[in-house]
Formats: C-alpha cells, sequence, structure tokens
C-alpha cells in the first residue's frame, strides 16, 4: 500500500507573506488543519492551526483593539511555520510514513513525488483508514487470533485448519517467546466453526 494510495492530492497552499488571521480563516473554511508553505514552487515550511492560534496575543492583553488589529495585519506565516519540514514520498510504503509520524509525533505531512514537488497530504487519518481496510472490519466474518511456534510452516499448518473459509487479512503483533501471534480474519463457508477447526489441530485460539 503506497502513500499514493491514501494521501490527499493537491492540497491548498500559502505563501510565507500569508497574514496568520487569513491562514486561520482558510484552515476554518476547508476544515483542515496544516497548510504548507510554497515559495518559488518550493516547499519551505508548514503552520498548523495550533502554531496559529498560539501565535494570537492573549485574551490577558492590555492592547487596544486597533492596535491588535494592526499587529495582526503584520503577522505573516512564515513568522510561526515549522522549517525544515518533515515529509513523506509518494511512492513509498504507507507504514514507513506512519513510522515517521509515530517519530516525529506529528499528525500529518506534506507528500512530495521523485521530482520534490509537492503533490499531497498525508495525515493519521488516512493511516486509520489505511489499518482499517488492511484487517478487513467493513467486510465483517469472523475475527481469530491464534498464538503459533515462530518456525516456518507454523501459519501454513493455521491455514489448512481454516478451510474451506476464505481468508481475508492476516497480522501479526510480533515475536515474543519463540511464538508469534496473528490476527486472521475470514469470512464465507465455515467461518461460524472456524474457531473449533482451529482448536481441534493444535492451535492455541485466544478469541
Amino acid at each position: 500500500m503506497l502513500v499514493r494510495d491514501w494521501m490527499t492530492p493537491n492540497p491548498t497552499v500559502v505563501s510565507p507573506d500569508t497574514p496568520v488571521l487569513e491562514a486561520l480563516k482558510l484552515l476554518g473554511a476547508h476544515h483542515f488543519r496544516r497548510l504548507p508553505i510554497m515559495k518559488d514552487g518550493a516547499l519551505i515550511g508548514m503552520v498548523t492551526d495550533k502554531d496559529l492560534k498560539d501565535a494570537m496575543p492573549s485574551k490577558a492583553t492590555t492592547l487596544s483593539v486597533w492596535e491588535l488589529n494592526y499587529l495582526l495585519s503584520k503577522l505573516t506565516v512564515d513568522e510561526v511555520m515549522a522549517s525544515p519540514v518533515v515529509t513523506a514520498f509518494d511512492h513509498e510504503f504507507m507504514e514507513d510514513a506512519a513510522l515517521r509520524l509515530q517519530e516525529h509525533k506529528i499528525g500529518g505531512m506534506p507528500v512530495l513525488d521523485k521530482e520534490g514537488n509537492l503533490v499531497g497530504m498525508i495525515t493519521i487519518t488516512d493511516v486509520l483508514r489505511a489499518f482499517t481496510q488492511i484487517m478487513g472490519l467493513q467486510e465483517g466474518g469472523e475475527r481469530i487470533t491464534i498464538d503459533v511456534p515462530d518456525v516456518p510452516g507454523s501459519l501454513n499448518r493455521a491455514i489448512e485448519a481454516i478451510k474451506p473459509s476464505n481468508i481475508i487479512s492476516v497480522a501479526t503483533s510480533g515475536s515474543q517467546y519463540q511464538r508469534r501471534r496473528f490476527v486472521i480474519r475470514v469470512v464465507g463457508e465455515g467461518s461460524e466453526n472456524v474457531r473449533d477447526r482451529l482448536t481441534d489441530a493444535g492451535i492455541l485460539v485466544y478469541d
């Protein structure tokens, strides 16, 4: 699964001299949280709704309305943007992009193509959409968690026991104590009895 399959293409962008108030209005009008900042066709920064709101004067300020409006009219996004920007590439795997989001503790990244052009945005919400599809949640069926020895052939034993049901997703949560846990979703013929068949085959079933 590639980033290009899940990103939001053609993101709205602003220039570095865009006033903060204008950027906030833009975010509110389109109901998103991030704006890439472009200059001469190159990505130079990014701002979030939090960055912009944090730049606003405190309600406890003693400035007059005229002074506030004047200051806000002069405050531009390049003064509050994050730079350099953590990015993803449209041709990389979703799991690589998800790991980068996690490592940098951010909610979204601009997506570049091989030439470095901005082509999209990828967010935590997109990662969750991809995860739910990978796990087959929208297809119903039976979800089974099994525990098998972490050796070649163990998963094949489970697959044979699952027949004639159809496996639509398989995921693993890793290896521990020389055993590996798999989450499998099955549909179709015999799926209501799949746990019994796995148990009869000597496979440890958790749910």
